[in-house]
């Protein structure tokens, strides 16, 4: 059987992988590239120079709003894949599925779609007007790509049952991880007491965290219901709490507003989130839009953290993951979330499951990406 040679189709700034969707993309090739030979086309804003020195990384392509203008670049495209022996393309996200089929009409390769989201939904919850006409595009590429490899086993559920995807064409390729079991109780106390000296806290004070990229509307949202509906219904009890706010490109409005609430700590980009989420008690995920796997949760149970969660942003997380770690609460009910945040007690003995670390694995993750295409 010949080697499989990946060529990726990347449409906006992944490098440096700050985020978490940046991390799931870098990440997910930097173990690829222990397998087989890696080379990114990707948009120009991303930095070549923090990327993994076994992938030949070229940033040339326009980013997804103006993707069209690629057409410029098919014949340069199809220059790689001859000279490096391209025998697979990687499209991310569905962006840039109609680049990968010119590529693949051209040079008989393979064409994956890798489905972070179900992005026609993301822009209809985004109150786009076209969001319709996007849904029209993305079933018809979904339906003329080869493989299709999904974040999220809803998603793909989703999919089969409503556009009439093939089932055989699909797979759950997980958002990974790089530790092989969750931190030790000792280790997250340490993290919990650097927070606490950071920030002059109590030993009593409860730390919650809720973290991502902050000009994403689910976020931006879950940010605005953490202050119009939780932080109210707190303050009518007891509770001695501080809820920390962590992640990147937040808006001067929006910052302007977290600073003004004393029961919020806001961090803004943090370089160590791990740090926050070994160091908090509980994270919490007041997101009721966006669909897809929510990374932050992810990252949560990698950390051995427990979570509060509305249903909707839970959703491509299996109960075999997540074990005891997951509290839902349905959405909307945000009563019920702030009682779920005052009852919280934090139980040391109750670990992430094994499974968790095995399937979640950068390695395991990648020879499932493999298998499905051989």
């Amino acid at each position: 059987m010949k080697k499989m040679a990946v060529l990726a189709l990347i449409s906006y700034r992944v490098l440096p992988a700050l985020m978490g969707g940046q991390k799931c993309i870098a990440s997910f090739y930097d173990a690829l590239s222990n397998e087989t030979t890696v080379t990114l086309a990707v948009a120009k804003e991303n930095d070549t120079t923090s990327g993994n020195n076994k992938i030949a990384i070229q940033n040339f392509l326009y980013n997804h709003w103006i993707g069209l203008l690629n057409l410029r670049y098919v014949y340069r495209l199809v220059k790689i894949i001859k000279k490096k022996e391209i025998n697979t393309i990687v499209v991310e996200h569905s962006y840039f599925g109609w680049l990968g089929l010119i590529l693949k009409k051209f040079t008989k390769t393979n064409l994956v779609l890798r489905m972070h989201n179900i992005e026609a939904s993301r822009f209809r919850d985004m109150q786009k007007s076209w969001w319709w006409i996007y849904q029209f595009y993305e079933k018809w590429v979904c339906r003329k790509a080869q493989y299709l490899w999904f974040s999220s086993p809803s998603d793909q559920d989703w999919m089969i049952e409503n556009w009439g995807i093939q089932a055989s064409k699909c797979t759950t390729i997980l958002y990974g991880i790089n530790n092989t079991e969750a931190p030790s109780n000792a280790e997250r106390l340490l993290c919990k007491k650097t927070l606490q000296n950071k920030h002059q806290l109590n030993e009593e004070t409860k730390l919650f965290l809720f973290n991502g990229t902050l000009d994403y509307l689910p976020n931006t949202d879950a940010i605005r219901i953490i202050i119009t509906e939780i932080i109210p219904r707190l303050d009518k009890t007891n509770l001695n709490y501080r809820i920390f706010i962590c992640g990147n490109r937040i808006t001067a409005r929006w910052e302007k507003v977290l600073i003004q609430y004393p029961q919020i700590i806001y961090e803004g980009f943090v370089p160590d989130i791990n740090l926050y989420f070994k160091g908090t008690d509980c994270f919490i995920n007041p997101v009721t839009l966006g669909n897809g796997v929510k990374t932050k949760l992810v990252e949560a149970l990698a950390n051995n953290q427990d979570i509060i969660s509305a249903t909707t942003g839970a959703k491509g997380i299996d109960t075999k993951y997540a074990g005891e770690k997951i509290q839902l609460i349905a959405d909307y009910d945000w009563q019920h979330f702030a009682q779920a945040m005052v009852d919280y007690k934090n139980k040391l003995t109750n670990n992430t499951p094994n499974i968790f670390f095995t399937d979640f694995n950068w390695n395991n993750i990648v020879y499932k990406a493999m298998e499905s295409i051989n």
